[in-house]
């Protein structure tokens, strides 16, 4: 069973990941759906991944990665 505190922590880290990309985002000067486009995945998911509401899958992470041209563990340093 998953405490209160993990689901917090858990949370998080999904918001930390979301900023993340979005930060990485910005800087290469895309918007939401320039990213999705070029991440094969549709412009609402990118949204909700921003904001820490998805749980995001290591393909997809990959995926965002290449769109932004960094390294998949960019986006997780620090998380």
């Amino acid at each position: 069973m998953t405490h209160a505190s993990d689901k917090l922590r858990i949370q998080r880290q999904r918001e930390a990941f979301g900023r993340r990309v979005r930060e990485y985002r910005l800087s290469a000067g895309l918007s939401q759906e320039e990213l999705a486009e070029a991440a094969g995945i549709h412009r609402t998911y990118v949204s909700s991944l921003e904001r820490g509401q998805r749980n995001v899958s290591l393909d997809n992470i990959i995926a965002l990665a290449r769109a932004l041209k960094i390294d998949a563990a960019q986006l997780l340093e620090g998380i």
